[in-house]
């Protein structure tokens, strides 16, 4: 019988779990908090043991528990993530602009499964807190494609592609001249 490995099942942890565990290791100790100190604050909710795999990648987190530790953190999720080293920042001299994407949240509330409903109240809470309400296309700026490349379970820079070959990014109608 041949059995099918989860991506938690995999010895190796994975590069990207790593630099989430570093980040997640370094906002602990911005806080000054000991993996057992987080376990008892947190009544529990997050034992030393799981926290320490999470932080060394051993062990991927997921999204809505990423969330209940930024809130234990008080910070906000994208601050637990990695930050891109391929990305410029926005504040250097001669930076070009981060490329923004434009996601069509219509085409995506039609999907079907978890990473795509998970996707849409992410976007949903961007256009709450932005104001912004359309409700058809909306468009992340580079901090939110951390977020979104947790839920998707990708690389950061394979975001884009993987919203395009989805057929997710909204292409504006050509007009005809």
């Amino acid at each position: 019988m041949t059995m099918i490995q989860s991506d938690d099942d995999l010895n190796e942890p994975s590069p990207f779990s790593r630099m989430v565990g570093e980040r997640l290791r370094s906002i602990r100790q911005q806080k000054n908090l000991s993996l057992s100190e987080v376990e008892l604050q947190s009544h529990e909710q997050f034992k030393a043991s799981v926290l320490g795999a999470y932080e060394r990648g051993e062990r991927a987190i997921s999204v809505p528990r990423l969330e209940r530790l930024a809130k234990f953190y008080g910070v906000t999720i994208d601050q637990l993530l990695p930050r891109d080293p391929m990305r410029v920042e926005d504040n250097q001299p001669g930076a070009s602009a981060p490329t923004k994407l434009r996601i069509d949240v219509a085409k995506l509330s039609l999907r079907e499964g978890v990473e795509f409903k998970m996707l849409e109240r992410f976007l949903r809470m961007i256009q709450v807190q932005r104001q912004d309400f359309n409700g058809k296309v909306i468009t992340v700026r580079a901090h939110d494609t951390r977020a979104i490349a947790v839920m998707l379970d990708i690389p950061i820079d394979q975001v884009g592609p993987r919203l395009a070959a989805l057929d997710l990014l909204f292409v504006p109608p050509t007009t005809q001249s």
